[in-house]
């Protein structure tokens, strides 16, 4: 009897020592997919939201850009022909930003709120 209750807990414990090892590799697993979930995910203006900039269309050699009022930051416009009919006065400017480029990618312009 002994002998049979020593042989259950021998069993017993090695197989949860089996169940025990075997998570924490299923979970790295779950991680590391994760991780090149993450990584392959690009990471570009047009899968930011749109926000607002404000400032002016402004020339700056032969195309338009943005200067925005609150940080003095010129910023391409990459829709150069919404824009021409802005240059010289104060915008908002709906886009998202490619921050490798410094280019705001235009989904609408509209004048000032004074």
């Amino acid at each position: 009897m002994k002998r049979f209750f020593s042989l259950a807990v021998i069993l017993g414990l090695t197989g949860l020592g089996l169940n025990v090892v075997a998570q924490p590799a299923r979970a790295s697993q779950n991680q590391a997919g994760t991780a090149q979930q993450q990584q392959q995910q690009p990471v570009d203006a047009q899968s930011q939201p749109a926000r607002a900039f404000e400032g002016k269309i402004a020339k700056a050699g032969d195309k338009l850009v943005l200067q925005e009022s609150s940080t003095k930051q010129a910023y391409q416009l990459d829709d150069q022909d919404k824009a021409k009919q802005f240059e010289g006065k104060s915008v908002k400017v709906m886009a998202t930003m490619d921050p490798s480029t410094n280019t705001l990618h235009v989904v609408d312009i509209t004048p000032a709120e004074k």
